[in-house]
């Protein structure tokens, strides 16, 4: 079962035992047609039909266990953790532990919104700096002979990496440009290839690293 629906509708899971968390992220998603389905741990995931889960962090002493079991279990869930942390280690830590996302308690709701956008897209949601160190982590598997020169991209691709870097998901993308969020995809998947790079986090972080917008 998917988590959204032609209409839009999306079905997101919820780790947590804080109840006004739960009550608080229920209600801020109540208008806009998202329903927010808080589960127990182990709880009721096979029943849930939903592929992307928000983790409050401050519900588990044992947070990088539960992620490692998310991983190792459940691979294709989508993850994103929020905690009271802001320290870029840990963030970094968080995100190569397995979640897709990081947010503190005080994000809005348009950087919920967004962040959840951003992880359907199978991109990462994280401070800058986080996805910078991420890079740098995983430089080997970077094509060395795209670092050679800087890649030639068609106008179309331009725009579409232009709004990427931009923190645009597929489908923001597609409507500004007037294209279906296919096309988006298989414009991002040829980019990537020119970059040199193997996702979208480091497609972002290379293409603002080496100015690639700007040749």
């Amino acid at each position: 079962m998917r988590e959204t629906t032609s209409e839009g509708y999306l079905r997101i899971g919820l780790i947590a035992t804080d109840p006004l968390r739960i009550i608080g992220l229920q209600t801020m998603f109540s208008e806009s047609g998202t329903e927010v389905i808080a589960l127990s741990m182990p709880g009721a995931l096979d029943a849930s039909g939903v592929s992307l889960i928000l983790i409050d962090a401050g519900c588990t002493d044992h947070l990088f266990e539960l992620l490692a079991t998310f991983r190792r279990r459940r691979p294709r869930l989508r993850l994103i953790v929020i905690g009271v942390q802001e320290d870029h280690q840990y963030i970094q830590r968080v995100i190569g532990a397995g979640a897709k996302g990081y947010l503190t308690h005080t994000a809005k709701e348009s950087e919920f919104r967004l962040a959840i956008q951003i992880v359907q897209d199978d991109s990462v949601w994280a401070p800058r700096k986080v996805l910078a160190r991420l890079l740098e982590s995983s430089a080997a598997d970077t094509a060395s002979a795209a670092m050679e020169s800087a890649p030639k991209f068609t106008e179309r691709e331009g725009q579409v990496l232009r709004l990427l870097v931009a923190g645009s998901p597929n489908r923001e993308i597609a409507s500004a440009l007037g294209i279906d969020a296919v096309t988006v995809k298989a414009h991002v998947g040829r980019i990537m290839r020119k970059v040199g790079v193997a996702n979208r986090i480091a497609l972002t972080v290379e293409t603002l690293n080496r100015n690639l917008l700007e040749k």
